[in-house]
């Protein structure tokens, strides 16, 4: 079911579903495994551009080598900018920890205090997909095998996807939006009993 708030249609899974992701388990997949590479925004293209000499100490050789060779992003088949991979497969910025868990060298950067740039927002906001139309933008859950794990978790937890992912909501769509997805949240659970 879909429902609208302000000028985004929402896909009711987003309430009804339960996700905490357990890098424990997936060991990070979603940033190694896909069709293309993670979906950017043109101004993050500019940031990426621009702090790549900060995030380039947590990158693997490999990743370093593709963005220098062809830049921290390309056009996928929708003719949308997604970042850079190596061997068509991982995200360029990947690095792998000592338990071999991916991940995120901008992230890391972050962390650090070299830049001011968590990551990218469709990273941050993953499960959740947006896509934007000339009226209306669309939020929907994405559901993808690799994170089982993640909705197993969720569920033993009782964790909304919307809860989950408030952090990244409201840098996306700021507090008051995530205020009303509360408030919505609240009549989808009540009617569906």
């Amino acid at each position: 079911m879909l429902i609208e708030v302000d000028d985004k249609i929402i896909s009711t899974q987003i309430f009804e579903r339960k996700f905490v992701c357990d890098l424990n388990a997936c060991k990070g997949a979603c940033c190694i495994e896909g069709d293309a590479g993670a979906p950017l925004t043109l101004d993050e293209v500019d940031i990426l551009e621009e702090t790549f000499d900060q995030i380039k100490p947590y990158m693997r050789k490999e990743g370093v080598e593709i963005i220098e060779e062809q830049g921290v992003f390309y056009m996928d088949q929708d003719n949308e900018p997604v970042t850079s991979l190596v061997n068509n497969a991982e995200c360029a910025f990947v690095y792998f920890d000592d338990k071999g868990i991916t991940k995120c060298a901008v992230e890391q950067a972050y962390i650090d205090g070299k830049t001011n740039f968590k990551k990218p927002i469709s990273c941050h906001l993953y499960p959740i997909r947006v896509k934007k139309f000339n009226d209306f933008t669309a939020l929907n859950y994405d559901v993808w095998n690799i994170c089982s794990d993640a909705c197993t978790l969720g569920e033993q937890l009782a964790v909304p996807v919307y809860q989950f992912l408030k952090e990244p909501i409201i840098r996306a769509f700021g507090a008051p939006f995530f205020k009303e997805l509360e408030l919505v949240s609240e009549e989808v659970l009540k009617n569906k009993i």
